[in-house]
Order: structure tokens, then C-alpha cells, then sequence
């Protein structure tokens, strides 16, 4: 059980940390509005993800009979996770001119997750094949695992206003970029599981 609670943090807190629209949002609200402006655009996620993680479950578990298709998803999820950690790996730092300037508000944070195409890659090409083996578990393994992601990537959001919120230096400083290039390679590591679980479900592994 506890397993799923580590890839649900090893999954979030790197996605939290990414650059991305949301988190371009959750910089600039907390910029021109404060803490409380840049704590609200990070909790989008929570409600954004809700259909998306109904529907992976309904896909998650007629996946169960189908390990064929499950393999290939799992090699497709495990490709969109290695280039997110190479991504990560090459961060250099983010550059606050970069970032949106208007005001931003919640429903507007909502409104880029929406558009965002990140999270519908990782819920059906990551979070099905891993909710899939969840429920092989127990339904409470499903719930493990949305929480550690969910808190470690809302968590890692918030900490990221609050560290703006005391200082700007902390966006190009070297702390959070070796951060982010370390989670990179964490990602890659997790790729490579999905990738031994791939070929595994597709009888080219033992």
C-alpha cells in the first residue's frame, strides 16, 4: 500500500514543480496579489482533474483483462515521463519577464489546466496503468496513491508561492534548479519501470 503513496509523491512533486502554465499563474497571482491569490491557483488542479481521474478509473479497470493494450499504454506513459524528466533535467531557471503580466484569477487557473494537455497525457498514459495495478490491490491503494500525488503536487505549488512571496531571487536561484534537475532524474527512474512494466504485460519481459 505504501508503495503507491511513494509513486504518487514521485509522480507529483515534480509535476508541481515543472514549468507550465499553472504554475507561470500561481507566480504571477502571487506577484501582484499576494500569497492567498497564488495558494488559490494552485489548488485548479483539484478541481480540473476530477473528471479526468473518474474516467481513468473506468478505463483503469476494463483495462485489467486487456494486458496487451495495458503494455502499450504503459510504454506511451513511460515515453511522456522520460521527456518531462529530461525537461526537468535541462531547467536553468525560470526568468519572471517570461511570465504573464495581467491579473489572473482562480477560474482563469482553472481555465489553463483545462487547456493544459499535460494532465490528460499523464492520467491516461500514466495514471491508468498505475490505478490499474492499484486496484488489483484495493480500492484504498487508488486513494493512496491520488493523495500522495495530489498533496505533493498542489503541496510543492504552494511552496513555490511562498517562496515567491519572500523572495523573487528564488525562481532563477541555484536551489530550485538542481530541485528540478534532480526530480528530472527521478522521473527518468520511473520511466524505466513503466517501460519493464510495458514489456512485461506484452510478454517481451520476464
Amino acid at each position: 500500500m505504501s508503495d503507491f503513496l511513494v509513486v504518487g509523491i514521485i509522480l507529483g512533486l515534480p509535476a508541481g514543480l515543472a514549468p507550465g502554465p499553472v504554475l507561470a499563474l500561481v507566480i504571477t497571482e502571487t506577484l501582484a496579489h499576494g500569497l492567498m491569490a497564488g495558494v488559490k491557483v494552485a489548488l485548479a488542479p483539484l478541481i480540473t482533474d476530477l473528471p479526468l481521474i473518474i474516467a481513468t478509473l473506468f478505463v483503469a479497470a476494463s483495462l485489467a483483462e486487456y494486458s496487451h493494450l495495458l503494455g502499450i499504454i504503459s510504454l506511451t506513459g513511460g515515453l511522456f515521463i522520460l521527456y518531462l524528466g529530461y525537461q526537468n533535467i535541462r531547467f536553468t531557471g525560470l526568468r519572471l519577464s517570461e511570465a504573464p503580466r495581467q491579473p489572473r484569477s482562480l477560474l482563469k487557473g482553472v481555465v489553463a489546466n483545462i487547456l493544459n494537455p499535460y494532465p490528460y497525457l499523464f492520467w491516461f498514459g500514466v495514471g491508468a496503468p498505475t490505478m490499474a495495478k492499484a486496484i488489483q490491490v484495493d480500492v484504498t491503494a487508488v486513494l493512496v496513491f491520488l493523495g500522495g500525488f495530489y498533496t505533493a503536487l498542489v503541496g510543492s505549488k504552494v511552496l513555490v508561492a511562498l517562496a515567491v512571496d519572500q523572495s523573487k531571487a528564488f525562481l532563477t536561484g541555484k536551489t530550485y534548479i538542481y530541485t528540478s534537475r534532480f526530480l528530472g532524474l527521478v522521473l527518468c527512474l520511473f520511466a524505466l519501470s513503466l517501460f519493464r512494466d510495458g514489456l512485461k504485460l506484452l510478454g517481451f519481459y520476464p
